[in-house]
């Protein structure tokens, strides 16, 4: 009785025309594909945790690779909505053209949206998911909850017309969601690159290489969990997994103990 109660109360809350299942979106990492059924559900609420306020930059790469997979696979020229709380873009800034552009995503097709309220960003983030010219809308917010009723009237806006909503937070969230996956995501090590020549000796490090997170799926609608690392590629603009990066220098196993005077 109460599961069938269930059913009538949502076919009662979802609008007309809706599709439940928009298909899926790959991400190209077998094993992460695996998880999430073949790739990541669209017309579908997504949640993206930085683990602390200083990984709120490896967080955003990733909500960025995900809405810029979104508009990649559009079939027709599409948009992305970055919308973000006045005080997310005092302490993060704001999106930078050019390296948007280096990271493989034009500008042009990306529109800003600053906001003063909770309730604001929201309400635009849902407008906008209903628009078919979207292919993704990023919510970027700071600390604190959000009503479940908010939530899950982004995710029927979203699958309106199969468009991905992304929620990026500073901290991960507490609360309960209708979202089909909550991830946390944080900067990891990057691997050092060598180089021997005529001035610095063999296999001595020069820079890192390229930037890599630590990818941890907490909620999983479809599947399991699952923590990864993955390391953006320039050429083909995607992430690819990585392995953990080796330290940097580890201390010798015969060096004798510090000397006490």
């Amino acid at each position: 009785m109460l599961a069938e109660l269930r059913q009538r109360l949502q076919a009662m809350q979802r609008p007309p025309g809706i599709d439940d299942d928009h298909g899926v979106l790959p991400l190209g990492l077998p094993a992460v594909d695996a998880a999430l059924g073949g790739g990541l559900a669209r017309g579908a609420l997504h949640e993206i945790a930085a683990p602390s306020e200083p990984h709120v930059a490896a967080a955003t790469r990733f909500a960025l690779a995900l809405a810029l997979a979104s508009l990649t696979a559009a079939a027709s020229r599409k948009n992305i909505l970055w919308i973000a709380e006045d005080m997310a873009l005092i302490e993060s800034g704001a999106p930078y053209g050019p390296g948007l552009a280096q990271f493989g995503l034009p500008p042009e097709q990306l529109l800003t949206v600053a906001v003063a309220h909770r309730r604001d960003l929201l309400w635009a983030m849902e407008e906008s998911l209903r628009c078919r010219s979207v292919s993704a809308a990023i919510g970027e917010m700071r600390h604190g909850e959000l009503d479940p009723v908010a939530l899950r009237r982004l995710s029927l806006a979203a699958a309106t017309h199969g468009a991905l909503a992304l929620l990026l937070r500073a901290s991960p969230a507490e609360d309960a969601s209708t979202a089909a996956t909550r991830w946390i995501v944080g900067a990891a090590p990057s691997d050092f690159s060598t180089v021997a020549d005529d001035t610095m000796p063999t296999g001595e490090p020069l820079e890192p290489g390229p930037p890599r997170l630590a990818a941890h799926l907490i909620r999983n609608r479809r599947g399991p969990g699952g923590s990864w690392i993955l390391q953006w590629s320039d050429n083909d603009e995607r992430f690819t997994r990585a392995t953990p990066a080796e330290p940097l220098a580890a201390p010798p196993p015969d060096r004798p103990g510090r000397q006490v005077a």
